[in-house]
């Protein structure tokens, strides 16, 4: 199982993103958590509030996951890292039946 991390600029787009990938079955659940962010963006430190999408999936869906996210992300460049996780088996035999 993996988690997709992926900040964005807010809950509306988050919230978007999260339910066209439930609705492809490229993932089977995603939590929103408001953060703040501090990075440097065209040479100016920025500090922005974003709401972060954590997904889970499998490693399969990955490669998808990524592709639908670039075509509704606001950002122009989106973070989207690939975490490799573990969980118990109940939870990752659910994972896997959402996704099939």
């Amino acid at each position: 199982m993996i988690l997709i991390y992926c900040p964005c600029k807010n809950n509306k787009e988050a919230d978007k993103i999260s339910r066209h990938l439930l609705k492809m079955k490229l993932i089977a659940c995603s939590n929103l958590f408001p953060i703040k962010s501090l990075y440097n963006w065209k040479g100016k430190i920025k500090n922005s509030k974003e709401i972060v999408m954590l997904a889970k999936t499998n490693n399969k869906n990955f490669v998808g996951c990524v592709k639908e996210i670039k075509k509704l992300h606001s950002y122009e460049i989106p973070c989207i890292i690939k975490l490799d996780v573990k969980s118990n088996r109940e939870y990752f035999n659910w994972v896997e039946n959402e996704l099939s």
